[in-house]
């Protein structure tokens, strides 16, 4: 049990990529005297089954690299040197190409990189616990706030008191239901079919991005010869989908996949994800911050979900460390609005965004399947308006914090 004495500066709840990020980046840039816990009931458990993907943007890439995490997960990571974007009818012979994007940012440097989740969170770990964080494996079930600190009695007994608590714990985040934030939004109706597939010929770090009617089809590229799926169906669909036997559910993947990488096999289990676009009323409470998916959950269409989480750690994180090195209260209440101000507005202007590209193309409308061709031929021909949608989609637009732009605290 804390001392009501002595609490913690920061206690994080969930030991995913933000909870695991933020406790590195503030261990980094404030030292011993700065403490920090990581509350997450499956610490110490082995991830290795978790057969899921993620894609890295440059901006987040530059984050790791600058938290010295990057160097040890390089060599499992996968660039993505070209991206392509078709728009077509499931039944189509040929999907015409509308727009393209070469890979790299900067000379040497890809947009992007696709790593398994398992790597990079076993790393994440490892420099946590390396620069001190301590952890408790335990989840936190009742918070109680007294003005000058919060209170948060752990599953396991524990109460640890702290000056700020961090809600990381997921889209279903007990800690923002028991702080009685509201969330808005809506489901689609939608969910993604998610799986890897292995293939014979080499995808040469090629990701591919199909608008079907039902919704996208994403290729993303893995180390060797294997992708990453991210299929959207109807839920009803999806969830028919994934009940089918082997040889039928392998028929309707190669009919989206196509053969142009060989013959292909699902060298992974099949999963389905719900979607919908979510954000919460408000991202802090008294003395609480929530960040990533428990601030906030889009449609995966542009890929920017985990991204966006990371831009919400950058952001706290510089305005914590800003707080604690003029000696001022980390959860005071001017330091969480001005991490609110920085990052609520810019997360519903790329929620909104990726919901009007799913609702612009997930749909049989011939007239908008038009519209929306002519406007990405458009994209295509205008270098300065590519280059415009390459740094939006590497994480570098907008007010950039500190960390991804590769910069330390």
């Amino acid at each position: 049990m804390n001392s009501a004495d002595n609490p913690i500066d920061v206690l994080i709840a969930g030991g995913g990529f933000a909870g695991l990020t933020l406790a590195i980046a503030l261990r980094q840039a404030l030292g011993p005297q700065f403490s920090i816990t990581v509350a997450d009931p499956m610490h110490g458990r082995s991830r290795a089954d978790d057969e899921r993907a993620s894609a890295i943007v440059a901006a987040a890439r530059r984050l790791f690299e600058t938290l010295d995490v990057w160097q040890s997960v390089a060599a499992e990571s996968q660039p993505i040197l070209d991206m392509i974007i078709t728009d077509s009818r499931l039944g189509d012979a040929v999907r015409p190409v509308f727009l393209t994007f070469a890979g790299e940012l900067e000379p040497g440097e890809p947009f992007a990189h696709m790593i398994e989740n398992r790597y990079l969170i076993a790393a994440l770990e490892t420099k946590a616990r390396d620069v001190g964080v301590a952890f408790r494996a335990a989840a936190v079930r009742k918070v109680t706030q007294d003005g000058e600190r919060v209170a948060a009695e752990l599953n396991d007994g524990a109460v640890l008191n702290a000056r700020l608590l961090v809600a990381a714990d997921g889209a279903r985040s007990s800690i923002r239901e028991r702080a009685g934030i509201a969330v808005h939004g809506w489901n689609y109706g939608q969910s993604a079919i998610v799986t890897t597939v292995g293939h014979e010929r080499d995808h040469g770090g090629r990701a591919e991005e199909h608008f079907l009617p039902a919704g996208p089809f994403a290729i993303l590229p893995l180390k060797g010869h294997r992708s990453s799926i991210v299929w959207t169906e109807t839920t009803r669909e999806a969830e028919r989908m994934v009940a089918l036997p082997d040889d039928a559910f392998h028929a309707e993947l190669e009919q989206r996949f196509k053969l142009h990488l060989g013959e292909i096999t699902t060298v992974g289990a099949r999963r389905v994800h719900p979607l919908g676009f979510f954000v919460a009323r408000s991202f802090i409470a008294e003395r609480i911050a929530l960040i990533g998916d428990a601030a906030h959950l889009i449609h995966p269409i542009a890929g920017q979900g985990l991204n966006m989480g990371l831009k919400d750690v950058a952001a706290l994180a510089e305005v914590i460390v800003d707080a604690a090195r003029l000696g001022l209260d980390p959860g005071a209440a001017t330091v969480l609005e001005r991490y609110q101000r920085w990052r609520r507005f810019d997360t519903m202007t790329m929620g909104l965004a990726t919901d009007g590209l799913n609702r612009l193309f997930s749909n049989h409308s011939a007239v908008l399947r038009l519209a929306r061709d002519v406007g990405l031929g458009m994209v295509d021909r205008v270098p300065g308006l590519k280059r415009l949608f390459i740094r939006e989609a590497a994480g570098l637009a907008g007010e950039v914090p500190k960390l991804l732009r590769g910069e330390l605290l």
